[in-house]
């Protein structure tokens, strides 16, 4: 026998949470279901464990740069205890959240979701009929068709390795292995980062990340971009990695390879067909409300959107784009200006808003500001080298269009970029507000 609902909610992560809470605000019976711990990507799997690891190698990072500037002594990065320190976080986030929802009256399932029809889904051998659906389950890794890929680890098993081996291969060049090498290259592995494309993070400013790659070079990670992996074999001694590049093949020897080439919408297993949710080309169709174009009875957001960038601030936007025209009926549409994206290397790369290429195909009228800046206080006092910026700047207006940042506390620095981005401030606002000194932000000024 079925069990009826206002809305079951796909997933458990920032999104699944704001909506859940604004539509039990409003007396609506919910059920809410994860195949995995509660809690999400980000949370549980992603952003969050991340940098509480990453500030390990970050301190490590610092003290050795400090050596002969007032710290001595040797200091090193024990990987069991960085986990211990991640899993005080990570450990007791399921039972919260599950009790959280528990606690507002929504219904909670453990098990994979499949719809049955347009407005049911079945879930642990129990059905559920809802008014409304949110597919809110989030990304997975995209499937790479090499032989041997049943080797690969992801991001999240990665992140529980209670020893770390000495050799280990990344596959892919975009946030995940510039991450996870930085931080496996300070805990004293060799690392391969084995990248299909010309450059690695591509999503970022060309020039800047030329700029990053001394810190992978510092930190003897071979970085092999235009490779292509072709089979991954294991062996006695652990794996051979096959690479085609430049028209020549060549082999890795590794301990663990690890996924680290994209991810795409966890959608697979939701038999969509059964409720007539289309998708193209592993995305699903929605409307401007984030809403199935195919039945409007469904609705996704954060990364099963994929509509904007996948990151977690998306997530919550998404949610609350969705809330609007679900639960309140305000039709409403997500609005992207200005969302700041950061790689959380050693320094960190940011972004936020246009990078030249697409301020030119927009016709707009622009001036490049861009130096990179070793010799400046906020570099020399860090004793880190990478260090510059680019910014993009509107002719006629002084409106930022794009703020392209790395090196020393530019994950922070670029949200004033995406602050003056999304309100229209000008170069003259920021020249004129008074920013502690000294701090990332101080520099500002002599960066417009």
């Amino acid at each position: 026998m079925a069990t009826n609902y206002d809305l079951v909610i796909v997933g458990t992560g920032t999104a699944a949470k704001v909506v859940a809470m604004r539509a039990q605000a409003k007396g609506w019976r919910i059920a809410i279901i994860d195949s995995r711990p509660y809690g999400g990507t980000c949370a549980l799997r992603g952003c969050d464990p991340k940098k509480m690891m990453i500030q390990g190698a970050k301190a490590l990072d610092h003290a050795r740069r400090m050596r002969g500037k007032g710290v001595k002594g040797d200091v090193d990065l024990d990987w069991a205890d960085l986990i211990r320190f991640k899993r005080g976080f990570t450990d007791p986030i399921p039972q919260k959240n599950e009790d959280s929802f528990e606690d507002k009256g929504i219904d909670t399932f453990h098990g994979q979701a499949r719809f049955t029809g347009a407005n049911s889904l079945e879930v642990d051998g129990q059905t559920l009929d809802a008014r409304h659906v949110l597919i809110a389950s989030g990304a997975e890794p995209v499937t790479l068709g090499i032989p041997g890929e049943e080797h690969l680890i992801d991001n999240e098993e990665f992140l529980a390795l209670e020893r770390l081996p000495p050799r280990i291969v990344l596959v892919g060049g975009g946030y995940i292995a510039a991450e996870f090498s930085h931080l496996a290259a300070r805990a004293g592995a060799q690392v391969t980062i084995l990248q299909r494309g010309e450059r690695m993070l591509k999503l970022f400013d060309p020039d800047l990340v030329d700029w990053l790659m001394d810190s992978f070079h510092h930190q003897g990670i071979d970085v092999r971009t235009q490779s292509n992996v072709e089979a991954i074999e294991k062996t006695a001694t652990g794996y051979s990695v096959r690479i085609a590049s430049n028209g020549k093949t060549d082999t890795v020897e590794a301990d663990l390879v690890v996924h680290a080439a994209g991810r795409v919408p966890a959608l697979k297993d939701l038999n969509l067909e059964a409720a007539g949710v289309e998708t193209e080309k592993g995305r699903l169709l929605l409307n401007e409300h984030l809403q199935s174009t195919s039945n409007p009875a469904v609705y996704a957001a954060g990364d099963a959107a994929q509509v904007g960038p996948p990151l977690t601030p998306v997530s919550s936007h998404d949610a609350k784009v969705v809330a609007a025209h679900l639960v309140y009926g305000k039709p409403a549409k997500p609005d992207y200006v200005g969302v700041p994206s950061v790689a959380f290397t050693i320094p960190p790369i940011a972004s936020t808003g246009l990078n030249e290429a697409q301020a030119r195909e927009q016709g707009l009228r622009f001036r490049v500001s861009s130096q990179r800046t070793s010799d400046w206080f906020t570099a020399r006092q860090a004793a880190e080298p990478v260090y510059g910026f680019k910014i993009l700047i509107e002719e006629e207006s002084e409106h930022i269009l794009g703020a392209h940042l790395v090196g020393p506390n530019v994950d922070e620095v670029i949200n004033l970029f995406a602050l003056a981005i999304r309100h229209g401030l000008t170069t003259t606002d920021l020249k004129m507000t008074m920013f502690a000194y000294p701090t990332g932000a101080s520099d500002i000024g002599s960066m417009l």
